[in-house]
């Protein structure tokens, strides 16, 4: 660790332990659950592992062994260990267990709920033949561990079953179609899963594996044909155990079978049998349409994305690079953060705006073709009629690597072409410029200049073609055509159009090409994106585009012939005599998929305070609207002081200041107990009871202690669902209104935002000063020079975040909250003293994934104007993250400190995930996710690399050749010197926000989406049209209608549900209206929209006549035949 990094670090530490200390000072005054802060800091994977699941002792084994074993090796030796008793006796039942949740924890890192709530239970049970097997209960917070890590907890289980002597699990056939039934009625009728797994390949994976896979009843939907077997103890659905084998075992085989193959595990070769469960190349992204969510390009459909590879500094770890001019040209459905579903390496990411690489290339309705770019936008936006070429995605090859999947070849780019005049210059003149420029006929300082910064200085035509007939380059990447895109055919009309048209000819250069309109030409130079005007029904290419033009067709040699058996490239280069390589050989498709988010964290709906109102708070829950009542009657906690025995709900005695101890008492006669059991009743005891309270009472005295008045809205919640019902004090709830704050469940308050990387930054673009960057240790620029120029670019500190302005906003009035807090009620001098945005800077925030239980200390160095939380690529992979489309929560370290508390989480299975169990102070890259490990961070590719991308090879193969982060852990360089290859010019460019978001109506949206669809040439409309109405639509008119005959009744006043209405047609609990909970609109809603699908685009009949059946069904559902009076005289001939 370099001397500048162990500053930050001991900066980062001194600050989190003054935190600390202010929140310890405060919980000692006993107005919270506990006497002293309750997130424990963790300072690595080892401490994470032995506080979230144990054993006592289990840290120091980890730290020795993780020194010389990987992740994978590693759990598999502690489950080892703990087998053989080295951290205690236990039986069977009870050391597999630990065994395997330790395990577990360590390869989720030891942050997720998996390890704790995941895996409920292990047994040891019985096979028909009397031997025993291992049995591991899963639960739905396994979910939070991955695919690949659920399914290593059955290596795991599998090992230690080995260990303990314990034979394999056999089977029986109708544990099989039971296991087969469940995870069809699960998706049926719950939810669906990542991948659709066959009926054969599940019953393979089920015959094979060694352990069984049960669980407990997630979602109350019983099987109808395997029940009541014995050795499964419930008829209901068990979702953790389903999601286990589908989307681990069956979903990840291969990854799983690579894993299997390196530890050298025995038994489980059945897994080559078992298929990876790959989407064929048109379905991933192009699954599950949303209406109002565009398709940008069809699956390597020519005019989509162009494949670059590539990082910049604000992409990497899934997320992916467009030119901001592209999110402008697709009617602003991009924004940065915008999820976009791609065709590959992976599923996803977000977009973010690189302006150095390809823009899209237009139509306008004049029938004029140009590039698109951020200058010229605002004169065309409104006269697009074609988007030719949507311009490229940026995607490194870190995101080829993590999803191994094979390298595609690469289109011409301008550092490719550096790097092969690079390699030129070396071998022909010995890399002697002023040489190589004499030859080239252009001057060395602008050789020089093409070399040092290949994306802003670019040569002319004439330098280009000079370069590539003197040096033997290729023709430069801007004066590439699509040359690719026509045929030998089309390129012959081309040659001949040209040599007949009318040319300008300027100091022996063609500066004009003229003809008129030739409907097949056009089209021919629309495949080519060539930019040209149609002037007075004339075709005019000019400028540099006419010389390059003239000059690869060979207009000075009338004689040359095109041979059509040879590539469109090959008659190019012999008739212009140089090498003009493919511009676009790899088309990528892609959708949108999320919008960007950045906005606050409510609760539904949103709570200023937990504690409960009941029924007195009406349907918003207002504590103030209770205070009408003289008492009102909920559930509380019980505690009593053990010295003075006053009875209270706080931790210390308001009495005599002693500390109070929770009390049992029995749920049915009352009885104060110290056994988990009544005697008498033989119900289980509890902590809290029924109690009559005085609200009025209390709100007038934290009202009185604020020195507030009550405020009009005081949102509390009907009912507490943590285990003692414990409840916040008043005071906190009265400061949260009075700053418009929203608390969640375990009582912090947060603000989400979408995720996305950030590994270098201007001070401009984050809108802080270079006085203030240098007091928080950025003394020099990345390249080593002092930080004196707001324009200079600096390397992100590894824990440092941008956060959104939206965000900052929302921290402004949290630390306000947080310094009343302190003053007035606990009696404390306040910490923030913030009054604006900039005044954040320097603070501590944690960030917290959904699935995890442990936050990552972050710092606040500055905003962005864009909806996303801009962070090193460690920092979100510490959190168990990437940047595809995700968001996380972000909080401010005091509050999170302060006030979260566990006593206020939820009692049931999952409660503890998206909970701050742990704070981790420092991130060490060794520990954090392997994807992170394998992000790219060179300066330039290899000239190899590009050639390599040709023959399609493994990125495995050729890692070797590019730095990643893998390649610098356990050294200094893991913290800091990372490169980039790709540059941009500000982080902050391009849409700030997706249209999507703007768009009320789903109408709206539809509309814009296909009106978009007609513009864009690599999407067919019609088949747009299709999917949404079957893959939208169609599935929601259809389960809206069958909701509709299965639904719940509601009470308006109570909120308490029925599963059939009540005979008297009141609530039974409190008299209410009961009121239907799917309603005939919400399934017509859609209705007009798809018959107007139907009808504009000219879909089958069978869409058509799908949509009456559908219709005709409502009616008779909703109208039905009105019954008919009958008379005697209707029965007399």
């Amino acid at each position: 660790m370099s001397e500048e990094h162990q500053q930050y670090v001991s900066a980062l530490e001194n600050k989190l332990a003054s935190v600390y200390e202010v929140a310890k000072k405060a919980r000692e005054k006993g107005f919270d659950p506990s006497l002293h802060p309750e997130p424990k800091v963790a300072k690595d994977l080892a401490e994470l592992v032995e506080g979230l699941v144990g054993p006592q002792g289990v840290a120091e084994s980890i730290r020795n062994l993780s020194k010389k074993l990987p992740r994978e090796e590693l759990a598999f030796k502690i489950a080892e260990e703990i087998v053989y008793g080295k951290f205690g006796h236990m039986d069977a039942s009870e050391a597999a267990e630990q065994a395997i949740r330790t395990a577990l924890a360590i390869l989720t890192e030891g942050i997720t709920a998996a390890p704790l709530q995941g895996v409920a239970q292990v047994a040891v049970k019985y096979n028909s033949d009397r031997t025993r097997y291992l049995a591991i209960y899963y639960a739905g917070p396994i979910r939070s561990a991955g695919g690949t890590e659920q399914a290593l907890s059955l290596l795991v289980g599998d090992f230690v079953r080995r260990l303990l002597g314990l034979d394999r699990y056999k089977p029986t056939e109708d544990e099989i179609g039971r296991f087969i039934e469940e995870m069809r009625l699960f998706e049926r009728s719950v939810s669906r899963f990542q991948y659709h797994v066959s009926d054969e390949e599940l019953r393979r994976a089920l015959q094979f594996l060694p352990v069984q896979v049960t669980g407990l009843e997630s979602d109350p939907v019983e099987v109808s044909a395997y029940r009541d077997l014995p050795r499964i103890e419930t008829n209901r659905v068990r979702g953790g155990a389903l999601r286990v084998v589908n989307d681990g075992v069956v979903g990840r085989s291969a990854k799983v079978w690579t894993i299997v193959e390196k530890l050298g595990i025995e038994g489980w070769d059945w897994l080559k049998s078992v298929r990876e469960i790959e989407r064929k190349k048109n379905a991933g992204f192009m699954e599950d349409i949303i209406a109002g969510r565009p398709i940008f390009s069809f699956p390597s459909r020519r005019g989509g994305f162009r494949l670059r590879y590539g990082r910049s500094r604000n992409t990497g770890l899934a997320a992916v690079g467009v030119h901001p001019a592209t999110m402008m040209v697709l009617q602003n459905f991009l924004a940065a953060g915008t999820q976009l579903r791609i065709e590959g390496p992976g599923k996803s990411g977000v977009v973010l705006p690189v302006d150095t690489i390809e823009p899209p290339i237009v139509r306008l309705r004049d029938g004029s073709v140009v590039r698109a770019s951020l200058e010229n936008f605002a004169q065309i936006k409104n006269v697009v009629d074609k988007i030719l070429f949507l311009g490229d995605i940026l995607i490194g090859f870190g995101d080829f690597l993590y999803t191994n999947k094979p390298l595609l070849p690469s289109g011409v780019t301008e550092e490719w072409w550096c790097q092969e005049l690079q390699a030129v210059i070396k071998q022909k003149f010995g890399g002697d410029l002023k040489e190589a420029a004499t030859r080239a006929k252009i001057s060395t300082d602008c050789l020089k200049e093409f070399l040092i910064d290949p994306f802003r200085n670019k040569p002319t035509a004439k330098e280009a073609v000079s370069l590539a007939l003197a040096l033997g380059v290729p023709l430069h990447p801007f004066f590439t055509f699509f040359w690719a895109n026509i045929s030998s055919d089309e390129l012959r009309m081309l040659r001949k159009w040209l040599l007949n048209s009318r040319k300008e000819v300027e100091n022996e250069s063609v500066r004009e090409i003229s003809s008129e309109m030739n409907e097949s030409v056009k089209q021919v130079l629309e495949k080519l994106c060539i930019p040209h005007k149609v002037v007075e029904g004339n075709i005019k290419i000019e400028g540099d585009e006419a010389y390059v033009f003239a000059f690869c067709l060979g207009l000075n040699d009338s004689k040359a012939r095109i041979v059509s058996a040879k590539s469109v490239l090959e008659n190019i280069g012999k008739l212009c005599g140089v090498s003009v390589r493919d511009k676009c050989p790899t088309f990528v498709g892609a959708r949108m998929g999320r919008p960007e988010k950045a906005k606050r964290r409510e609760m539904r709906p949103l709570v200023h305070v937990l504690f409960p109102v009941g029924l007195a708070g009406g349907p918003r829950r207002n504590i103030v609207k209770a205070l009408n009542r003289v008492t009102i009657e909920v559930e509380l906690v019980k505690r009593r002081c053990p010295d003075c025995r006053t009875e209270t709900r706080r931790i210390k005695c308001p009495k005599c200041g002693a500390e109070t101890v929770l009390e049992k008492c029995c749920p049915q006669c009352g009885k104060v107990l110290k056994q988990d059991v009544c005697p008498i009743c033989k119900v289980s005891t509890r902590n809290y009871s029924k109690q009559s309270i005085n609200l009025r009472e209390l709100m007038n005295e934290a009202s009185e202690r604020l020195n507030l008045p009550v405020p009009k809205l005081v949102k509390g919640v009907k009912g507490l669902i943590n285990e003692t019902k414990t409840v916040e004090t008043l005071e906190k709830g009265i400061l949260r209104a009075k700053y418009d704050l929203s608390v969640y469940k375990d009582g912090t308050i947060r603000f989400d935002a979408t995720n996305a990387p950030l590994t270098h930054f201007k001070p401009k673009e984050i809108g802080v000063s270079i006085e203030r960057l240098r007091q928080m240790g950025y003394l020099l620029d990345c390249c080593g020079s002092p930080l004196t120029d707001p324009d200079q670019i600096c390397e992100l500190k590894v824990q440092d975040v941008v956060i959104p302005v939206g965000n900052a906003e929302y921290f402004v009035r949290v630390a306000n909250f947080l310094d009343d807090l302190l003053e007035k009620v606990y009696e404390l001098p306040p910490y923030y003293n913030v009054k604006r945005i900039g005044d954040l800077v320097g603070h501590l925030v944690v960030g917290l994934a959904p699935h995890t239980s442990a936050g990552i200390l972050g710092r606040i160095i500055g905003f962005t104007s864009h909806s996303v939380c801009y962070a090193h690529v460690l920092w979100h992979s510490a959190k168990r993250r990437d940047c595809d489309g995700d968001e996380d929560a972000l909080m401010l370290a005091l509050d999170t400190i302060l006030n979260f508390s566990k006593a206020y989480l939820p009692a049931q299975i999952g409660g503890i995930m998206d909970a701050p169990l742990f704070i981790i102070p420092l991130v060490n890259p060794v520990e954090v996710q392997r994807q992170a490990h394998e992000v790219d961070v060179a300066a330039t590719y290899p000239l190899v690399f590009y050639e390599k991308t040709w023959q399609k090879v493994m990125p495995r193969k050729i890692g070797e050749l590019i730095d990643l982060v893998e390649y610098r852990l356990n050294s200094e360089a893991q913290f800091q010197g990372f490169n980039y290859t790709i540059p941009v010019s500000d982080i902050n460019m391009g849409n700030r926000e997706s249209i999507y978001k703007r768009l009320g109506r789903m109408l709206d949206k539809l509309g814009s989406q296909l009106t978009l669809a007609e513009k864009i040439e690599a999407v067919d409309a019609e088949t747009v049209a299709r999917k949404v109405l079957t893959t939208h639509f169609m599935r929601d008119i259809v389960g809206n209608l069958r909701a509709f005959t299965t639904q719940s009744f509601r009470c308006k006043k109570c909120n308490r549900r029925f599963r059939r209405l009540p005979l008297r047609g009141k609530c039974s609990a409190c008299g209410g209206d009961v009121a239907l909970t799917v309603h005939r609109g919400g399934i017509e809603k859609y209705l007009e929209a798809a018959r107007q699908l139907v009808k504009k685009y000219g879909l089958a009949d069978y869409y058509a006549q799908r949509l009456t059946l559908v219709e005709e069904e409502i009616r008779s559902l909703f109208e039905g035949d009105k019954p008919k009076q009958v008379s005697l005289s209707d029965f007399i001939a």
